[in-house]
């Protein structure tokens, strides 16, 4: 007989029936359950939920459900012809506008996902603050309202692709993407003089015309100053992470203010002059943590041909600090023309401290290797002058600290071309792991308290966010420390008399490896499931 599912599946199941029921599929309730029976309580809570919503919200869910079905259909006013897209709590048609002969773009809550009043009034408030907005590059608001229950908003319907699409064809020209980040800017610069921050700047949400002139659009994570419209709670982060300030990643709602956005424009810039987003992690959690501790891969690194004017100009729009990113993205508007016209730019260049500190937050792994090693290799050179230590040692720990930070260099450079990426973490974990070995061997071995090594080499794989490394890296470390002690037992006899001799000491310290190993392994475990359940309940 098969197991019953465990908490994550039954999720997982019921996180699948929803998303088949927002994208207009209608599966059979009964075959599922007869399927999965252990659902039958959640649908049942479902129900009950269901049966509390006030009459008007259960007219709205039909009449939104309604709307799934064959098109073109009649919704007030407006024709709706076809489907432009579908997110977490709203649909947007190209529909014909009836009287006025326009095609427009009418945008809705889905109801049928039980959108509070607290939703909704947020949705109009922001709704009509963005359609007193009256700029060339913003998308405007024609009308905002409700029919039959159903909110919605009608707004310019913009011919051609997104940002997003055109990005997926390959990284943009120089000159192109300056032009293009600088108009947006102008157009940003705007919505802050109006006292809103538009806090969900990303490519899909910049729409290009036929002539390919940008339009900032989707202001559903909005904020209003002096409007009433935040609602976002402290410790609750909304956005797409790879295009989110560290403050709003932080979900710290009250601190993200205009240089947010800016962080956001220097965000796409890096995209549309690498390829890629500053951080695009394998999973949202991934991605948030870089954006919060790490400094994003040196464009130039990616890319060669950009200018290192651009570059500054970019990395200084990406600072973690707000205060020390462009005053507004006005400015940051100015110096792009600046650049354009050849001109010099506003900004400074960052002094050699700040410079040494982004280097340590863009490579932390390499850092903390060679800083460990650099503080072990200064400890041991007083050490030999104070005449502490012999030649013979002192030459043979040099040699090992020098091949071990030339192999790490090597190996972070491999991991920045992202060849071999994975496969190089391994490596550089086998190398970290001989490496130890060879300088505890030249040492006093398993009686040296330079084992703390093996800990910290543990606890060091779980911030590659990969159980197996985990794993990896426990075995080798209890297989190296087994050399160790069998190297203690024959060779280095003159230690016995001494307390290590007890094999007690041995197998509890290899016990605490394995232990220690096996934590590790479950909080990353735990960690890449929280993140993974993110991923598919981000908008």
């Amino acid at each position: 007989m098969d197991d019953p599912p465990d908490d994550r599946q039954v999720l997982e199941l019921l996180d699948g029936y929803l998303a088949r029921l927002q994208a207009g599929e209608t599966p059979d309730r009964g075959t599922f359950l007869r399927e999965h029976p252990e659902l039958a309580s959640a649908f049942d809570c479902m129900d009950v939920l269901e049966s509390l919503a006030p009459e008007q919200l259960g007219g709205a869910v039909a009449d939104c459900e309604s709307l799934t079905g064959e098109l073109p259909r009649t919704f007030g006013q407006y024709e709706l012809l076809s489907e432009i897209g579908r997110g977490g709590m709203g649909v947007v048609y190209r529909a014909q506008q009836e009287g006025l002969d326009r095609i427009v773009a009418v945008k809705m809550i889905l109801a049928g996902h039980l959108a509070s009043p607290e939703h909704v009034r947020r949705f109009h408030v922001e709704a009509r603050a963005a359609a007193k907005l009256r700029h060339p590059n913003i998308v405007h608001i024609h009308e905002v309202g409700q029919i039959n229950g159903q909110d919605y908003f009608a707004m310019e319907y913009v011919e051609g692709d997104s940002l997003a699409e055109r990005i997926a064809q390959g990284p943009l020209d120089v000159d192109r993407a300056v032009r293009l980040v600088g108009a947006v800017a102008r157009a940003v610069d705007h919505l802050h003089s109006q006292g809103i921050v538009h806090r969900d700047l990303k490519p899909s949400n910049i729409l290009l015309d036929d002539d390919g002139a940008p339009y900032v659009t989707d202001f559903g994570l909005a904020k209003v100053f002096g409007l009433g419209s935040e609602m976002t709670a402290t410790g609750v982060i909304a956005g797409t992470p790879s295009y989110m300030a560290p403050e709003q990643a932080s979900g710290h709602g009250a601190d993200v203010g205009p240089m947010a956005d800016v962080y956001s424009l220097g965000a796409i810039l890096y995209e549309l002059l690498t390829g890629r987003p500053p951080f695009c992690e394998e999973n949202p959690l991934e991605t948030l943590m870089g954006v919060l501790g790490r400094e994003p891969a040196l464009p130039r690194q990616l890319n060669p041909r950009i200018p290192r004017q651009l570059e500054l100009i970019c990395l200084k729009c990406l600072a973690k600090s707000p205060e020390d990113r462009y005053a507004s993205a006005d400015a940051l508007a100015d110096d792009l023309e600046h650049f354009a016209r050849g001109e010099a730019l506003e900004l400074r260049l960052p002094h050699l401290t700040q410079r040494f500190f982004s280097w340590t937050r863009r490579q932390p792994a390499l850092a903390s290797r060679l800083g460990a090693l650099g503080l072990f290799y200064v400890v041991e050179t007083i050490n030999y002058f104070a005449a502490e230590v012999k030649w013979d040692f002192h030459w043979k720990v040099s040699v090992l600290m020098g091949v071990w930070a030339a192999a790490s260099i090597a190996c972070q450079k491999i991991i920045d071309s992202r060849h071999w990426d994975i496969s190089t973490r391994f490596a550089w974990g086998v190398l970290d792991s001989i490496c130890l070995l060879a300088v505890l061997l030249v040492a006093n071995g398993a009686a040296s308290p330079l084992i703390v090594g093996y800990p910290l080499l543990i606890v060091a794989s779980g911030l590659w966010f990969r159980v197996r490394f985990v794993w990896f890296m426990t075995g080798l470390s209890l297989l190296s420390y087994g050399v160790l002690v069998l190297d203690f037992y024959w060779r280095q006899k003159e230690l016995h008399a001494d307390a290590f001799a007890v094999a007690d000491r041995h197998v509890i310290f290899a016990v605490a490896l394995l232990v220690l190993g096996s934590v590790t392994a479950y909080l990353v475990h735990r960690v890449r499931t929280l993140s993974s359940l993110y991923g598919r309940q981000a908008p």
